[in-house]
């Protein structure tokens, strides 16, 4: 075992794993950090992977030899040969200093690495706001009911051909939202049912793919989704009515909750706020 829990739990500000992303805070445990190493030997996923789901191997692994693991911070890196390759260093810890510290760290994997990017990734508490990054916010399924909402959504698939037709220029149109990769996996049948809404005839929103899998303790999480709506679209309500129709379909479908990654005071964080989601904290991502 590499990591002291001690040490690790009282610098985890938001639940953030490295190569993972956020996990439930009752899936937080050295077990799920101790999971990353072992998979940066195999180059396997870990069964509990969200990106798993899209087959091939593992981009992103941890370099075991370059973690630093103190009483006061832990600093884990990781290395990403996708595209032009990206370093990245996972800062714990509750001083200010820790980003000083990460930066040199990645800036020196970028050099031996050859890779272009080198980027530093603070976790910070939920009682922090920054001016930018990103919240990791909490979907209890548990907590209340999610009722079917009224509105012109329905899977992609139960839309008229005519329409169906229409999710290729649609997701054309917003592949800066990762649309035209999740197309590509809808017609190679490996993901899940997307939600689409039309006006006209036309589609102008999804959210997708819909699964269902077990989290590191077993618990059933509705996995994350793309989420667009054309910007001609927006205004009416859609995006609202979308994100609704996709809580309805994973509570009724066995999750008992969600973990949503949202830009700080963006749309959807907007509008996860309002729907009452639970903030768990940040993560603030630097260059370095």
């Amino acid at each position: 075992m590499l990591f002291r829990w001690d040490w690790l739990r009282s610098v985890l500000a938001a639940p953030i794993v490295p190569t993972l992303g956020p996990v439930h805070p009752d899936a937080l445990t050295v077990d799920i950090f101790e999971d990353t190493l072992r998979a940066a030997v195999t180059g396997d996923f870990l069964p509990y992977d969200k990106d798993r789901r899209w087959g091939g191997e593992k981009d992103e692994k941890v370099l075991l030899d370059d973690v630093v693991h103190q009483r006061e911070h832990t600093l884990i890196p990781t290395l990403s040969r996708r595209g032009r390759g990206t370093a990245k260093v996972f800062a714990y810890g509750l001083r200010d200093s820790v980003v000083e510290e990460a930066a040199e760290l990645v800036a020196k994997l970028a050099a031996v690495h050859d890779v272009v990017s080198a980027r530093v990734v603070r976790s910070l508490g939920p009682e922090t706001t920054p001016p930018r990054g990103t919240r990791i916010q909490l979907k209890d399924f548990t907590a209340a009911p999610c009722p079917t909402p009224d509105g012109p959504v329905r899977p992609v698939t139960a839309w008229s051909t005519a329409v169906q037709e229409t999710f290729a220029p649609f997701a054309e149109a917003m592949a800066g939202n990762g649309l035209s990769f999740l197309h590509a996996q809808m017609q190679a049948g490996r993901c899940g049912p997307v939600l689409a809404a039309a006006i006209e005839d036309r589609i102008v929103g999804a959210i997708g793919p819909m699964e269902v899998r077990p989290d590191a303790i077993g618990c059933p999480q509705l996995l994350p989704q793309y989420f667009a709506v054309l910007p001609e679209a927006r205004g009416r309500g859609l995006g609202r009515v979308l994100w609704r129709a996709a809580m309805h379909w994973g509570h009724s479908h066995g999750a008992t909750y969600q973990l949503l990654q949202t830009e700080v005071d963006g749309p959807s964080d907007r509008l996860c706020q309002a729907e009452g989601l639970t903030s768990l904290g940040f993560t603030h991502t630097t260059s370095a």
